[in-house]
C-alpha cells in the first residue's frame, strides 16, 4: 500500500536550500492512521502535544552575522497533520542564508509557516545554547522495567496481548523503559526512544510492559502513532481514571520528536535525556 510520506522527501536524495523556502514543509494527514485505530478526529480519547525539538537552527543577523539557536516546537495532537521530518529539517535549514530581524522575528515565522502545515497553531520558541545547556540531563520517571527477568519471542508487530493485570485493586502506577525502538515506514531507519507510562487504574505486570515494548521493535510506524497505539492498548486494557503515554526519542537531522498523549491536560516539561 502507498504510504503517504512516500511523496515527500523521505528516503530521497535532496538537494539542501539555503534561503527561507516555506514550500518544503510536507504534509501528512493523521485521518488514515485514526481510522486503522478506529477513530475519528471527534473521537480521540486522549489529548497531548508532539513536541519537537531542533539543534540545527541559524539564521543571519542584518549585519550579516549568524547566529546559532535550540528551537522547542508543539504541535496538537489533534492537529489534522503531521509534518514529515525530513521536510521539516530541510525547512529549518533554508533558514541558514536568510535575514531575521532578531529571535522575535525568527518564531513568528516558524509559528505561521508550522501552523498553516499542521492545520492547527502550532507554538514555537527559540533559546540561546546558554539557556538551553544550564537545564542539564533530564531522568524519566517510575520504575525502569528493562533489567526485569522476562523470556523475550515477540519482535515483529505490536502485540497487546502481552499485556497482562497483575492486581485489579487500584493503584498509581508509573513504569518507563528505554528499549522502545520501532522502524521508519519509508527508509526502515530505526527510530530509538524511551517510554513512560503512568496512570491510576487495574496494576499492571510490569514484565508484560516489558514485553510489549519490545514486540515493537522491528514494527514500522511513525513516532507519533508508536505512542498513539501503546496509550490506545492501555486504555483498553486497563480502563484507568487516568493515563498519559509519552516517549522521548533519539535526535535525527537535528530533531528530535516527542509526543504526550494523556487522558488529562498536559503541560509537559521538555526535558532532554541522556540520548538526546
Amino acid at each position: 500500500m502507498h504510504h503517504p510520506a512516500e511523496s515527500s522527501p523521505l528516503g530521497k536524495s535532496t538537494a539542501y536550500v539555503a534561503t527561507y523556502s516555506p514550500e518544503l514543509l510536507f504534509p501528512i494527514p493523521r485521518a488514515g492512521k485514526w481510522a486503522e485505530f478506529g477513530l475519528t478526529a471527534e473521537t480521540l480519547p486522549y489529548q497531548g502535544v508532539d513536541l519537537w525539538n531542533c539543534y540545527e537552527l541559524s539564521w543571519l543577523l542584518p549585519s550579516g552575522r549568524p547566529v546559532v539557536a535550540v528551537a522547542e516546537f508543539g504541535i496538537p495532537a489533534d492537529s489534522p497533520n503531521i509534518i514529515e521530518s525530513k521536510s521539516f529539517k530541510l525547512y529549518l535549514n533554508s533558514l541558514n542564508q536568510s535575514v531575521f530581524e532578531g529571535v522575535g522575528a525568527v518564531e513568528a515565522v516558524l509559528r505561521r509557516d508550522l501552523s498553516a502545515v499542521a492545520g492547527r497553531p502550532v507554538t514555537a520558541r527559540v533559546r540561546g545554547l546558554d539557556e538551553v545547556a544550564g537545564e542539564g540531563i533530564g531522568r524519566l520517571p517510575g520504575l525502569c522495567v528493562d533489567a526485569l527477568d522476562v523470556a523475550i519471542e515477540h519482535y515483529d508487530a505490536p502485540r497487546a496481548e502481552l499485556l497482562r493485570i497483575a492486581t485489579s485493586e487500584p493503584a498509581e502506577v508509573c513504569l518507563h523503559s528505554h528499549l522502545l525502538k520501532s522502524n521508519c515506514p519509508v527508509t526502515g531507519q530505526p527510530d530509538w526512544g524511551s517510554l513512560v507510562v503512568d496512570y491510576r487504574g487495574p496494576a499492571l505486570q510490569p514484565e508484560s510492559l516489558l514485553a510489549y515494548v519490545v514486540s515493537f521493535r522491528q514494527h514500522a510506524d511513525f513516532h507519533e502513532q508508536c505512542v498513539e497505539r501503546i496509550f490506545l492498548d492501555l486504555h483498553r486494557l486497563l480502563q484507568p481514571e487516568r493515563l498519559t503515554v509519552y516517549a522521548r526519542y533519539v535526535r535525527r537531522g537535528g530533531l528530535d520528536i516527542n509526543p504526550y498523549r494523556s487522558t488529562e491536560a498536559l503541560r509537559p516539561a521538555n526535558l532532554r535525556l541522556v540520548r538526546q
